[in-house]
């Protein structure tokens, strides 16, 4: 499916190369082509005028001579010297694919290759390909991403579903369990993190929570959690407990958590009173400000879900105004998904001008969200043929270039929005870089990329010549800090066992590793067979060499 259209991805992929996005050149006229391809043919030219010399001095350089006195030397040989020309040819081409082997590895491209570009090519007429300028912009996030790199760090999805009303109706009609034990096992601690603290013991219902938050076994929580109840009317994490695991519609939960605002607004203003009263007292009112927030961001996720989007916004848009502090939450991104689903999209990218920042983290909502707005200003007249015959317009290589930096940022991403593979329920916690990023971003976004006439098309145009240039091995990047080494055990942990794991970066090795192991098997196959058979082997050479002779005579 991927290959479908690959003569036309081909012609468009030379367009569409980062060098020229970046550059935002414009389209060469036909003189720069003339001399572009004059360059690249000088080495073809060089090499006919070599043979053309060649051939013209054949009778003063006595060629024909010099091959008979080759061939009787050759025919003089014994077979011992076969044996030994072969394992010698076989050893010599066995150290260099070793060396080869760990160049790859350690720098990520051929030793062979990387001297043709770098030291052979100019000599031929070629080009060096161009660096970004050390105080580029791509340099600098690049710097800063470096500086601030967290790798394999889980995060709490934004957009996590909910337990009872959407991942356990999944299990009652699969049969298949969305969420592993690793991701509820962490949800646990994020639990015990933000609802509990240290004073709990001085109320009886808060001790009971927080051991229900404890409990491994969900009718364990929810039991606990009616008992807090019973000891206090206005528990508000008993009623966040219910509305997440009891609640079987989204109905419900939302009628639970309007519940616990309650609740939870009315212990929020007691414990702003109190705060400054002692330590405890300052941990309390944090420990409340996070239940407030989390029920206000689930009662706009309650509304977002049953239709009530602008409802649904102005509760996300109201909680990123009272609580600032709280951007780890990532609040912004649910907001993004709304607003996207709204098609307000000059909303949308007043989002992006305060969160897409140099100094903030990156997501592939961020990114991904990034390249649609770009790519909606040129998608519905984007045709591969014409770009690739006339060149890409200013606001084309906006919009390539955009999709470049989401790829780089999280190469999974496209495969799903393609829908070359399945998607699945989002995990509860996410790795970002990684597939379960990818899974949770791409089945919330996927109908907005749909919605847009010609977004996958030129995104399916440009995916795949991105991804072949991404830096590898995993410890290099371009735009962003170096690919984390350990997503593909992260994700694993992540992701439920029915689900194919995506493993990126994942590249076919260079041309010159195959052809060097390739020289190395095949002479050490030849040394083996002139050391069983040296006769034959023998004859063989000598009737190479009468038949290069009789060719050269021709000529």
């Amino acid at each position: 499916m991927a290959d479908r259209d690959y003569l036309s991805e081909a012609a468009t992929a030379a367009a569409f190369s980062p060098a020229t996005a970046r550059g935002l050149s414009p389209p060469l006229g036909w003189k720069e082509r003339l001399r572009a391809g004059l360059a690249g043919a000088g080495a073809s030219l060089w090499f006919v005028a070599g043979l053309g010399l060649l051939y013209a001095l054949r009778v003063p350089l006595r060629l024909c001579e010099h091959l008979a006195a080759v061939t009787g030397f050759l025919n003089s040989l014994t077979p011992k010297f076969y044996v030994a020309l072969t394992g010698t040819s076989s050893l010599i081409s066995g150290l260099i694919f070793i060396f080869e082997w760990w160049y790859f590895h350690k720098h990520g491209t051929s030793f062979i290759e990387q001297v043709s570009i770098n030291h052979l090519r100019p000599l031929m007429g070629g080009t060096e390909s161009s660096i970004a300028e050390p105080g580029s912009p791509s340099n600098r996030e690049n710097e800063t991403g470096r500086q601030n790199l967290s790798e394999c760090k889980v995060w709490r999805n934004p957009l996590n579903l909910f337990r009872g009303a959407e991942y356990r109706r999944y299990t009652w009609v699969t049969g298949k369990e969305p969420l592993t034990y690793y991701d509820m096992n962490l949800s646990a601690q994020d639990h015990q993190t933000f609802f509990t603290c240290d004073t709990d013991f001085l109320r009886p219902s808060d001790t009971v929570m927080q051991k229900a938050w404890r409990e491994r076994n969900p009718p364990a929580r929810i039991k606990a959690a009616y008992q807090a109840l019973e000891l206090n009317n206005d528990c508000a994490t008993a009623y966040v407990l219910l509305a997440e695991e009891e609640a079987t519609t989204i109905v419900d939960a939302e009628r639970l958590f309007k519940q616990a605002l309650k609740a939870g607004e009315t212990i929020y203003k007691r414990s702003q009173q109190c705060q400054h009263q002692s330590p405890q007292h300052e941990a309390q009112l944090r420990r409340d400000t996070n239940v407030l927030v989390y029920i206000k961001r689930r009662l706009a996720m309650c509304a977002r879900k049953l239709g009530r989007i602008r409802e649904a916004v102005k509760i996300m848009r109201d909680l990123m105004k009272e609580f600032p502090p709280l951007t780890m939450l990532n609040i912004h991104e649910n907001l993004l998904e709304s607003l996207l689903e709204l098609q307000a999209y000059a909303d949308v990218q007043a989002v992006l001008a305060k969160y897409d920042d140099i100094s903030l983290p990156k997501s592939a909502a961020i990114c991904y969200t990034a390249a649609l707005l770009k790519t909606r200003t040129v998608s519905d007249k984007f045709s591969p043929e014409t770009a690739s015959r006339r060149g890409l317009s200013t606001a084309e290589i906006s919009a390539v270039e955009a999709i470049h930096r989401a790829v780089e940022f999280n190469p999974h991403v496209p495969k799903y929005l393609l829908e070359m593979k399945s998607l699945i329920l989002p995990p509860e916690h996410i790795l970002k870089r990684g597939d379960s990023e990818a899974v949770a971003y791409a089945f919330f976004h996927l109908q907005h990329w749909k919605r847009i006439e010609g977004a996958l098309n030129l995104l399916q145009c440009t995916w795949e010549g991105t991804f072949r240039m991404i830096p590898y091995p995993l410890e290099k990047g371009h735009l962003f800090y170096p690919y984390p080494s350990c997503t593909e055990t992260a994700d694993r942990e992540l992701l439920p066992t029915f689900h194919h794991v995506s493993v990126y970066p994942k590249k076919e090795l260079p041309f010159f590793i195959h052809f060097t192991a390739g020289l190395c098997s095949s002479t050490a196959m030849i040394a083996l067979l002139t050391h069983q058979f040296p006769e034959i082997v023998g004859v063989f050479a000598k009737a190479v060499s009468m038949i290069s002779r009789t060719c050269i005579e021709y000529l």
